[in-house]
């Protein structure tokens, strides 16, 4: 694969990366929460 062809994919991977991380990341703090809530923390 060329230098361009990998440089022009990095941007969507970087979006696709963001698109499944953050509502993860919102998931897991939400469930941390919770928890700290169900066991009396």
């Amino acid at each position: 694969m060329s230098e361009t062809k990998q440089g022009a994919r990095v941007p969507v991977v970087v979006v696709s990366w963001l698109w499944v991380g953050v509502p993860f990341a919102w998931g897991v703090y939400e469930l941390v929460l919770k928890a700290k809530n169900l066991f009396g923390a």
